[in-house]
């Protein structure tokens, strides 16, 4: 990977519109390599996000919490989490006062799961940036999320 405008042959009409277009070109770039890492144990980056989410909860939390937590927000997450239960990698109970509120947390087999997953892959890539530099990355990342 190297200059984006060469990578896409395109020109911009200003740095901010390359910027925000390189933002979204590397997003997709980084999902399929985290796509391509998860592949052999069938599971999505959103699906291997909420186990992310559910082991470090440490005891079981609503479904809307994991919702509000999730990096790639997504509206089909009650389906991502239906297929990570029929996998047993989660178990999902009803709360006894409120019938509308389920709650998940991650089983045995899902912790097992990623213990397995080895996502280093990433860090040949991210530690391309010094401290400093992803420092500022975030800093600049926030800030347009202001």
């Amino acid at each position: 990977m190297g200059d984006f405008a060469k990578e896409i042959n395109s020109s911009f009409s200003s740095d901010r519109l390359k910027a925000l277009l390189n933002i979204k070109y590397t997003s997709n770039w980084l999902d399929q390599i985290g796509t391509e890492i998860l592949k052999p144990f069938n599971i999505s980056e959103q699906q291997y996000n909420i186990l992310r989410i559910l082991r470090g909860s440490q005891k079981e939390i609503s479904v809307n919490q994991v919702k509000q937590r999730m990096i790639q927000k997504s509206p089909n997450s009650t389906r991502l989490m239906d297929k990570l239960c029929e996998k047993k990698l989660i178990v999902r109970t009803r709360c006894e006062n409120d019938r509308r509120v389920v709650y998940v947390k991650i089983s045995d087999k899902g912790l097992k799961l990623l213990d397995t997953i080895d996502m280093s892959e990433f860090d040949k890539y991210i530690s391309r940036l010094s401290e400093t530099e992803a420092a500022k990355l975030n800093e600049l990342l926030d800030k347009i999320r202001g």
